[in-house]
């Protein structure tokens, strides 16, 4: 129940995607000349008297009059001049399309390859920006275009066509107009002169256009429109409920050999008409042959294009990992080619094949009879398999000679049957070292130098003895098994290094990045570990304040990005997916670019520069550079994360400061100015009825707290300079306890019914620093203290040098503060009753003291709760004493 509500839920979520995205219209065609581009302007007119603004993209009338006629009143779009070959040709502006971005437009020949210096390799990549951009488009094609129908074609017509359209292409055709004609009448056509010239009407009769041809081709395009109709109509049922079609995954096994292409458009056929899900699996058994590693790429892409999906297992048993896999994924149907079995595994079940039918019961199986050149492809493929190279064949003969003289020496100390096994240890050196030839070379070398030199009749080749003929077999079987092994194990353990290598590559960007403080890092690292790991130029582009994309980080050395790199970055940023070398959009560039980020989240592009090697880095280095890039999108995306929730913390802190400093500037303003303006209305109205006393307490009231609102707007104002970094430091050198004292001096004019204990170090310590500042910010701490501590109780100050640091402690016997305060009190505006926001404070003090402290490199804390009372120690750092030199 549940998959029919998730398969429900997905035709309906469809449904409402095709409302949207689907503004697609194709005319296909059975075959050229039966009147695609009429039919398309035809349908264009008609919209263009319906007032829809309707748009000319291209439109090819191979010189036919009666569709010529059909553009009258349409707007053409102008086409791009193009230079190829020496000659000029026209091509659809793509730029121009966007620009004019209409309602409609209509693009002829939907399978046109794009000439080199386009944005796409291919028009049907054009037609897919121009639907991502909100156009809906008209188009026209034949059905021998079509990808997964290109074989069929072929052996229909004998023509290879080599323009070809993904099938996955049509799923986003809202509609599919079928434009045929009949054979005899089309034929009718050709001979007036009406599809192509004369001469060129001539030959095609006699090829292409013939009566049979065209039978056939009309009938595959009547399955194609078919199925479209069939899979709208299945989404539409399933959509309302009226109907759960079944959804068996069909998968294509394919082994790299020559024919795996055809495998797979034979599989997407089945699945289109059975409505499933479909996908290509190769298992690699650790196989190191660059053919077969380029054919499996080959039709990996290939299924990618038809709509399908590519897997790659690893393991050792080819029918366990496919059965296995299998299993897990819900697959209905497998798709094998028949290929050659050996006698001995067919009869003792071990086949392929009779591996699977034997254990996937539950499963339909389907071989399909490929063309009798696969058997001859396999066949050199396997002999290329076991050839060996001439240092191979030294190796063995040196083997052999050296277990012909281990066997002379031997020959007068153990019995003839016991050199055999000599000369077997011989066969399984060279077997665990080379491949199957060789091992069999060997092994035939050492059974003539056994049967000539050492087994009666000796010095001759005639086999008096039956243990001679078991020993020649166990030559060849030894040869045989040994070398099978070693060959699996050494691609084992290729395809296990290949593995180590990856994982090692991606672990290590993990640690890098994990430490990689921002965004700038995280380019720098990405860069470096890409270069690295591909042994490629690598390129981390982000946008600039102007909006392009330039290279922030390169490694391992920055290189200069062409006209056509940088249209490929601003085509793979804008659009989320890969684009230059190595792609069909923009290939004409030098470097591969690699999206950052998501669609929705961008971060840039990866600029890979590989050498000029043919066919570019393989499947593993490819696979190995998306995942690499895939991390450093995502620790870019954790950057931009923190970097925003810093920025709200630092906001809401922000928020916290400004209602703190509204509070104590109408509290700490207030006070103050409010007993001025009392003292002084007092002396205005009372001022000769007062005695002189009381005249002079309200005269030293005033001074008091205009002193009082003084310090705090010079408060204000420090710490103003503190966070904007304006301090300046003016810096000199002065004893230490000179500062120590001023401040001290300082305190006592203003709290002088507060005892100072001071100590001091015995002799002079310099300080390179600006004295003022200093002794502002020992002021604050010994203001603080003074405010805290009992009338009897003394205020200590202590001051010593240690570990080239000069430690200043301020105590106090007051009331002490928490533990976990103490560093909030060196917060500003920090309220709390046992704080240094209390007796007339303005909660600055602390706060400017730390940063004046700061500046110089020095450290301001308050030290664990002890007995009662309050610490605060100052460390400033001692610098080397001045030169008295000249």
């Amino acid at each position: 129940m549940n998959n029919d509500r998730d398969a429900r839920a997905d035709a309906l979520l469809n449904a409402t995607k095709d409302e949207d995205g689907q503004r697609l219209k194709i005319f296909l065609g059975a075959s050229p000349g039966v009147g695609k581009t009429y039919a398309m302007l035809s349908a264009a007119r008609d919209l263009r008297r319906q007032g829809v603004d309707v748009v000319v993209g291209l439109a090819e009338t191979h010189g036919r009059a009666e569709t010529a006629a059909l553009l009258d009143g349409i707007e053409v779009l102008p086409t791009r001049a193009v230079q190829y070959a020496g000659r000029t040709f026209q091509e659809f502006d793509l730029e121009a399309a966007l620009v004019r971005k209409p309602a409609v437009i209509l693009v002829d020949e939907l399978a046109h390859s794009n000439l080199p210096g386009g944005r796409h390799a291919y028009r049907w990549q054009d037609i897919v920006e121009l639907l991502d951009a909100g156009i809906e488009v008209y188009t026209a094609m034949n059905v021998q275009h079509l990808e997964s129908l290109n074989d069929q074609v072929r052996r229909i017509t004998g023509v290879a066509v080599r323009e070809t359209v993904p099938d996955a292409f049509l799923d986003r055709a809202r509609d599919i107009v079928l434009v045929d004609l009949p054979p005899r009448e089309l034929i009718g056509r050709l001979r007036q002169g009406k599809v192509y010239v004369p001469e060129t009407a001539a030959v095609a009769l006699e090829a292409f256009f013939s009566p049979t041809n065209l039978a056939a081709l009309r009938e595959l395009a009547v399955e194609t429109v078919a199925a479209h109709v069939e899979s709208d109509l299945r989404e539409s049922m399933l959509a309302r409920g009226d109907a759960m079609p079944v959804r068996r995954r069909v998968v294509a096994a394919i082994d790299g050999a020559a024919q795996s292409e055809y495998l797979v458009r034979i599989t997407r056929r089945i699945a289109e008409r059975r409505g499933a899900p479909w996908s290509v699996v190769y298992v690699d058994r650790g196989a190191t042959d660059g053919a077969r590693r380029e054919r499996v790429d080959a039709a990996m892409r290939l299924a990618r294009r038809l709509g399908g999906e590519g897997v790659v297992l690893r393991g050792h048993a080819i029918a366990d990992e496919l059965l296995a896999w299998a299993d897990r994924e819900g697959v209905g149907q497998i798709i094998v080619g028949r290929t050659r079995e050996r006698p001995i595994a067919r009869r003792l079940g071990l086949s392929f094949t009779q591996q699977l039918l034997r254990r996937g019961a539950h499963l339909e199986l389907t071989i399909v009879a490929t063309p009798l050149e696969r058997a001859s492809a396999r066949r050199r493929l396997r002999a290329g398999d076991i050839k060996g190279s001439r240092r191979d064949y030294g190796m063995a003969t040196a083997a052999t000679a050296v277990a012909m003289a281990l066997s002379f020496v031997a020959d007068r100390f153990l019995s003839v049957a016991n050199l055999a096994l000599i000369f077997l240890t011989a066969v399984l050196f060279v077997a665990v070292r080379t491949r199957m030839t060789v091992a069999v070379y060997t092994a035939l070398l050492c059974f003539v130098g056994y049967n000539f030199f050492f087994a009666p009749p000796r010095y001759t080749l005639v086999i008096a003895n039956a243990d001679d003929v078991l020993a020649v077999v166990l030559f060849l079987a030894a040869a045989l098994v040994c070398s099978r092994l070693a060959t699996r194990l050494a691609g084992q353990v290729a395809s296990l290094r290949a593995a180590q290598v990856r994982g090692r590559a991606l672990v290590t960007l993990g640690q890098q990045l994990a430490t990689a403080a921002d965004a700038a890092a995280i380019r720098e690292v990405g860069a470096r570990a890409l270069a690295r790991a591909l042994d490629a130029q690598a390129s981390v582009l982000a946008r600039d304040a102007a909006g392009a994309l330039v290279p922030a980080a390169s490694a391992p050395e920055p290189f200069a990005l062409s006209t056509q790199d940088a249209a490929a970055a601003d085509w793979s940023d804008a659009h989320a997916e890969p684009a230059g070398r190595f792609t069909d959009t923009l290939h004409g560039a030098s470097s591969w670019m690699l999206p950052l980020g998501t669609e929705a989240q961008r971060a840039g592009v990866v600029a890979l520069r590989f050498p000029d090697t043919p066919g570019g880095p393989d499947a593993d280095r490819r696979g190995m550079a998306l995942a690499m890039v895939q991390d450093i999108g995502q620790a870019l995306e954790r950057a931009r994360l923190a970097a925003e929730l810093e920025g709200a913390r630092v906001e809401g802190e922000t928020e916290r400061l400004r209602n703190a400093l509204l509070s104590s500037v109408s509290h700490d303003l207030r006070s103050p100015l409010a007993s001025m303006i009392g003292a002084a209305g007092t002396l205005l109205d009372y001022e000769k009825q007062l005695p002189e006393g009381e005249r002079r307490e309200l005269l030293e009231a005033i001074l008091g707290e205009g002193q009082r609102l003084d310090r705090y707007i010079q408060n204000l104002l420090d710490m103003t300079r503190l966070g904007h970094g304006a301090l300046t430091l003016k810096r000199d050198w002065v004893d230490a306890g000179e500062i120590v004292a001023a401040a001290v001096a300082r305190m006592r004019k203003q709290f002088p019914e507060t005892r100072v204990d001071m100590q001091l170090p015995p002799g002079t310590v310099l300080l390179h620093v600006h004295p003022a500042l200093i002794e502002q910010a020992l002021f604050n701490i010994l203001e603080n203290a003074a405010r805290f501590s009992p009338p009897e109780e003394p205020v200590r100050v202590i001051v010593r040098a240690e570990a080239r640091h000069l430690l200043v402690d301020v105590s106090d016997r007051g009331p002490g503060i928490p533990d976990d305060e103490r560093e909030r009190i060196f917060d500003m505006f920090h309220s709390v009753a046992r704080g240094d926001r209390g007796k007339q404070s303005t909660g600055l003090g602390l706060a400017i003291c730390r940063g004046m402290i700061g500046a110089h490199g020095g450290s301001v804390q308050a030290l664990p709760h002890v007995g009662t009372g309050t610490t605060i120690r100052v460390s400033l750092p001692l610098p080397a004493p001045p030169d008295d030199n000249p």
